[in-house]
């Protein structure tokens, strides 16, 4: 019997912190309405000391993101297309408090160009973000997003549609 993939993605993540020696379960979210259709895999925090928590979330959630890519790429791996979908791996409410900053983060950058008229170029971000960003600022019909670097200096840029006549 083919087993769901919120219940690959947990089995999969639960085998990854039994292998670090992190004892916690895992369980699976539905999605909030803001964000893509991804499969939710939240780390149970309860039975973890805080330093444990920390090494899983590492500096401004780089390794929590790191977990994640692997979790994608990994549970992804050999299957169609259509087989395939997005996961989220979730600890202590990182991803929904890491949303709303990065929609303030959104919020200034549209005001700032609105003001001045002028590109704005957003401080480095994680390509999960930037298209968090991008995703944000599609609600603003006069104002168009584009990425310009290379990983892992790419910036996200802000900018006024420029009116094609």
């Amino acid at each position: 019997m083919e087993t769901s993939r919120e219940q690959r993605g947990q089995q999969w993540l639960k085998e990854l912190l039994q292998y670090a020696a992190i004892p916690t379960s895992v369980r699976s979210e539905k999605s909030p309405e803001f964000w893509e259709d991804s499969c939710w895999l939240v780390i149970d925090e309860k039975p973890l000391a805080p330093e444990q928590i920390q090494a899983l979330m590492g500096t401004e959630g780089d390794v929590l993101d790191s977990i994640q890519y692997l979790a994608n790429t990994i549970l992804n791996l050999g299957r169609e297309s259509g087989q395939q979908g997005a996961f989220t791996v979730d600890l202590a409410g990182y991803r929904l408090r890491r949303y709303a900053e990065l929609q303030a983060i959104a919020d200034r950058a549209a005001s700032k160009v609105r003001e001045t008229g002028s590109e704005v170029e957003l401080k480095a971000l994680s390509a999960a973000e930037r298209r968090q960003v991008h995703t944000i600022l599609k609600e603003y019909a006069d104002l168009e997003t584009q990425s310009r670097g290379q990983e892992p200096d790419r910036r996200l840029v802000v900018s006024l549609v420029k009116n094609t006549v």
